[in-house]
């Protein structure tokens, strides 16, 4: 055993925040620590590596344990992603046989996760995460911690392991409901029979002779009846007091958004980028790239840190010289700063403003968020940081648009409002174009990528697994299988025209056939 704790209660003002009987943590356990945003995660850290006082019970470490915190923006001429390797370095370095990481991944792309993983993999001590990157916890972790209403729960196995333990928690939930409501109606019912039989008890039977009624007397005999029955339907009352309450699962309802120009837009290009290059001052950031955009793709954008994918996103909002958009394209842009909110307006008002959908709608992608009833009407400028941009998300997604462009949408989310961002996400009708590092969300949520690498960008048709697994045949192979994508779209893009003919239709069927003929003579 490295490190334990008893009795462990944490405070914020008057809230208790973590109540956790006995924590344990052994020798090369890896532990994922996840929980809400405000649920105490960075407190809990904090306090196993003694740098807070509990509140109440003991910490005892049996081992050297090192910090990682999470890193703050500072003034320097170092990136964000260039410091948090530092950190990473120096506390690694000292070889502590117990590791406390805060945020880790926070500023790193996606290579330098990935070069993080492999030094956490090899590591030959303890960690304990907190991370709301999935892939990074289903790589490293074989110990889930949660934290859920000030309660620690403990799962075995990796972030993927935890999910699929919480689905079965759901489903024995519904089961129990389902029981609940059944033996309900069953003892309901037996209660409704056995009030209608006393009332009914004070009346003479039909079939009770004169004779019968002359010897017992009618009413003692009825009464007597009568008591017997209320007696039976006052134990009924009772067990229905007494059963157990089983609260019902709530099931998110399906998204029905009206997008604008949503007949003329989907599967048409509403974006070309033709032969556009990107340079900051003298420096190349990528060489002359052409590539196109339909409605109803979902685009993600990934690359190193510093290979200029803000400044496409950027280009694309601008209209810059050589991108081409749609008429039909209505867009709105996601990035850090949230300047598209109102702090002095409510939840409720920030996101209606620039909507049509209506209440009901609204209300729903609120929840989905996890802003629920009253909620709603909390003023913008009380609220945290994580809660602010899943606001400006929520008033992006009901917006009166039909393209999501989204930069780092993820940071500052906790791993339930990522799923909740993903899930709105997948049952969005428009096009989401989407910078991010968080590979499950990329995973989860991208139908095309396009990929910054070695200043080139290239556009890959497919999910982020067939990227992954994709591996470049020779080039002979690669011209054929090109070839072969062509004609299919020229015959797509042909019946299409011959249904709906466009000047887009018409514009992409001529340079189809301009790159096949390219192709021939290449060969």
């Amino acid at each position: 055993m490295l490190l334990e704790a008893r009795d462990l209660k944490l405070y914020i003002k008057d809230r208790l925040l973590i109540d956790a009987e006995h924590l344990r943590i052994d020798e090369n356990d890896r532990i994922g620590l996840v929980g809400r945003n405000g649920s105490g995660k960075t407190t809990l850290l904090m306090t196993l590596a003694e740098r807070k006082i509990p509140d109440g019970g003991t910490v005892i470490a049996h081992t050297t344990v090192e910090l990682l915190p999470q890193l703050k923006p500072t003034v320097t001429a170092k990136s964000g992603g260039e410091l948090s390797q530092e950190y990473i370095v120096a506390v690694i370095s000292r070889e502590p046989e117990l590791l406390l990481l805060d945020e880790p991944t926070t500023n790193l792309d996606t290579d330098h996760i990935e070069w993080l993983e492999k030094l956490l993999l090899h590591w030959q001590g303890a960690f304990v995460i907190v991370s709301h990157d999935r892939a990074f916890l289903d790589a490293l972790c074989t110990t889930i911690w949660e934290i859920d209403e000030g309660h620690v729960k403990i799962y075995k196995g990796n972030y993927s392991d935890y999910i699929r333990q919480k689905e079965l928690e759901v489903e024995r939930q519904k089961l129990a409901y389902e029981k609940y409501e059944q033996k309900k109606r069953q003892l309901e019912e037996a209660l409704k029979l056995k009030e209608k039989k006393a009332n009914r008890a004070t009346k003479v039977p039909r079939k009770a002779s004169r004779s019968e009624t002359k010897i017992t007397g009618a009413k003692p005999y009825f009464a007597k009846k009568q008591k017997k029955l209320q007696k039976a339907a006052k134990a009924i009352e009772t067990r229905l007091e007494k059963l157990e309450k089983v609260e019902k699962i709530k099931e998110a309802p399906p998204l029905r958004m009206n997008l604008v120009h949503q007949e003329t837009f989907r599967n048409r290009i509403v974006l070309r980028v033709k032969d556009v290059s990107g340079k900051v001052g003298d420096r190349i950031l990528w060489e002359k790239t052409s590539f196109f955009v339909r409605g109803g793709d979902k685009l993600a954008i990934i690359g190193p840190n510093g290979c200029g994918k803000t400044t496409l996103v950027k280009k694309i909002i601008h209209q810059d010289e050589g991108i081409t958009v749609s008429p039909s394209m209505k867009s709105g842009y996601f990035s850090q700063n949230l300047n598209i909110l109102d702090n002095g307006k409510s939840i409720l008002e920030n996101v209606q403003s620039s909507s049509r959908q209506d209440e009901t709608l609204i209300r729903t992608v609120l929840a989905r968020l996890h802003f629920f009833r009253e909620d709603v009407y909390k003023r913008v400028g009380v609220l945290s940081g994580g809660e602010r941009v899943k606001v400006a998300l929520a008033k992006l997604f009901v917006s009166n648009i039909n393209t999501l462009i989204l930069d780092e949408p993820t940071n500052f989310l906790d791993i339930e409002a990522v799923e909740a961002l993903e899930s709105l996400l997948q049952q969005y009708e428009g096009t989401v174009i989407f910078v991010t590092h968080d590979r499950r969300f990329v995973q989860n949520t991208a139908t095309r990528i396009l990929v910054f690498e070695h200043r080139k960008i290239r556009l890959f048709d497919g999910t982020y697994d067939q990227y992954r697994r994709y591996k470049p045949q020779q080039k002979q192979n690669d011209t054929e299988d090109r070839r072969l994508v062509l004609e299919t779209r020229i015959s797509e893009v042909l019946g299409r025209l011959s249904m709906e003919p466009s000047a887009e239709l018409e514009q992409e069927f001529q340079q189809l056939l301009a790159e096949k003929r390219k192709l021939e003579m290449d060969q």
